[in-house]
């Protein structure tokens, strides 16, 4: 009975997730004939103009600039004003929401979130469609939940269908939206594959109503039987592969070095947008191609059509604009305009190595996204299915592996601050907050014997502040719980099977992803997070041997409250 229960409210999640994402692209497309072709006489270039030769229109690049940087400052004041937390590319906060607050996103955020995003795309903003609707309709789902009185497991899930239901119906890729949905949430390759089965129902509602009302052709158009068959091209397949993984390991670093940047400007957070979307028109200027998503140039990429001698600078033109436009705080996604630096990567390798244009732009596109946003299963098949390409599954999954694997392994070497294009990301379930809540909370009352504990103890706001703060949550009889990070090696007392360290007990430690018992180790090393209970004296005392707060399970937390003081600094008085 409850599995049929969540089968209709999948099924109404996708078709409420369908219907969010088509007025979201019908009002980009209505803000860009309002804005960029009435005031700007630019006609942004679309698919439909590369496929039918219908003529590109010159640009005014006067009011082109004015537009975008319109565009920018009336998504700050939208943003800002209303829902700081849907500010950037929106994933994150989708994210974050699942691992951190039971999939709970505040309703205004979804309005929000279409309206400022709509506005900075439809205005020339070098953003995509793939954030936004990752947390406008991840919020469709934590207002679902709201409305069906849902658990907090249940919100998470419907939060997850909301995603995949959003994605699939704006991007027409169904198996590959419901992965990313599982895949996205965590770096290290690790799923929510229990979720799998409804964010896979989901994509399909959304799929197939939006393909019976808005027709099912990809987004980009490839002529049909395109293979990768020679040795020849495998070499400069493996080529291609390790430059998308370079490409990969710059573009976080730069877009959120440029997030920094902007949180450094003493100035009200709702003016930054306007000022990347200025940087965005200057760049621009050179460099037209790198406006709005950038659809139409992804299929000249993929048709071979851009002249070689400029596919380079667009690779890097393309990092720099998007990052100005989402990293000051504007309102777009960051999927899109990865694509576009990987069709202009794999179209300069083809034109180098005389290699079939198409081929090669699709392959890149999947590899430079797959290993940037660490979703290389995800992005093999959606970028398949936005192109129709499916005979390239396998070339293109050697090349997605390779960047994903240099890319990850080397910015794990190298120490490199940001690995992902998604920072809310967790290594694996090992360390998310949400599988730990349930872990720690079955330690906690495995040990009620010893603890006394009151059930509400084992609440999940408080497991969570104790997983996160390093303050001592008091139980009975002046006893304490206290959970911290070891600054240097601490030797343990041994009596029976349990340990102590002076008088207070160690419960459990957190080391490398993993929950170890007492027994297995001597001591604890620097780095461990312990579990400790003790008299609240003793607790106190230690203390000064432990971070104050965690090192693995505070991240999140530290997130949220460094975006939040952002949001707040400079706040425009009322």
């Amino acid at each position: 009975m409850r599995k049929a229960r969540f089968f209709i409210d999948t099924i109404l999640i996708g078709i409420i997730g369908a219907i969010a994402a088509q007025v979201f692209i019908f009002l980009i497309k209505l803000t860009e004939k309002f804005t960029l072709e009435k005031i700007a006489h630019f006609t942004p270039l679309d698919v439909i103009h590369i496929i039918s030769h219908q003529p590109h229109s010159p640009i005014n690049h006067i009011l082109l600039i004015a537009v975008i940087t319109a565009g920018g400052l009336i998504s700050g004041f939208l943003v800002y004003t209303f829902a700081p937390e849907s500010e950037g590319h929106g994933t994150d906060t989708a994210v974050r929401a699942f691992h951190r607050t039971g999939g709970y996103i505040r309703p205004i955020v979804t309005p929000i979130k279409i309206i400022a995003s709509a506005i900075t795309i439809g205005t020339g903003g070098s953003a995509g469609r793939e954030g936004p609707t990752a947390l406008f309709s991840s919020g469709v789902g934590s207002i679902y939940a709201h409305l069906r009185n849902a658990t907090l497991e249940e919100r998470r899930l419907f939060v997850l269908i909301g995603m995949a239901s959003g994605l699939s119906a704006v991007f027409r890729a169904p198996i590959g939206t419901a992965i990313f949905a599982i895949e996205v949430l965590y770096s290290d390759m690790d799923f929510e594959s229990s979720a799998l089965v409804y964010t896979m129902l989901g994509s399909l509602i959304a799929y197939i109503l939006s393909g019976f009302l808005w027709g099912f052709t990809p987004i980009f158009y490839i002529q049909h039987n395109i293979s990768i068959t020679s040795i020849d091209s495998y070499i400069y397949l493996t080529l291609l592969g390790i430059a998308s993984g370079f490409i990969a390991i710059i573009l976080p670093v730069v877009f959120y070095s440029t997030r920094d940047f902007f949180h450094m400007i003493k100035i009200p957070p709702h003016f930054k947008p306007a000022i990347g979307a200025f940087g965005v028109g200057l760049i621009a200027l050179v460099f037209p191609e790198v406006l709005g998503g950038g659809y139409g140039w992804i299929q000249s990429a993929i048709n071979g059509q851009i002249a070689t001698n400029i596919l380079f600078y667009l690779v890097f033109a393309k990092i720099a604009a998007f990052s100005l436009t989402v990293s000051s705080g504007g309102s777009g996604g960051v999927f899109a305009p990865t694509l576009f630096v990987g069709a202009m990567l794999g179209s300069l390798f083809a034109a180098l190595f005389h290699q079939p244009f198409a081929a090669f732009s699709i392959i890149a596109m999947a590899a430079v996204f797959g290993a940037a946003a660490r979703a290389p299963l995800a992005t093999v098949i959606m970028v398949s299915e936005m192109t129709g390409g499916y005979s390239l599954l396998a070339p293109a999954t050697l090349a997605v592996m390779i960047a994903y694997f240099l890319q990850s392994e080397l910015t794990k070497k190298l120490n490199i601050k940001y690995s992902s294009l998604y920072e809310a990301q967790v290594p694996d379930k090992g360390f998310s907050p949400v599988h730990q809540i349930n872990t720690l909370r079955n330690i906690l009352l495995c040990h009620t014997p010893i603890l006394s504990m009151k059930p509400e103890i084992a609440d999940d706001k408080k497991i969570l502040n104790l997983l996160e703060s390093g303050i001592p949550i008091e139980i009975e009889d002046n006893k304490a719980l206290f959970f911290g990070t070891v600054k240097n090696t601490l030797k343990l007392e041994k009596i029976n099977t349990r340990s102590f360290y002076k008088t207070a007990e160690i419960l459990y430690i957190f080391r490398n992803g993993k929950w170890l018992h007492p027994t297995q180790i001597v001591k604890l090393k620097k780095g461990d997070e312990a579990l400790i209970y003790g008299d609240t004296k003793t607790i106190n005392e230690i203390k000064d041997n432990f971070e104050s707060i965690s090192q693995t399970f505070s991240k999140l937390k530290l997130q949220t409250l460094k975006l939040k003081k952002h949001a707040q600094s400079g706040s425009i008085k009322k």
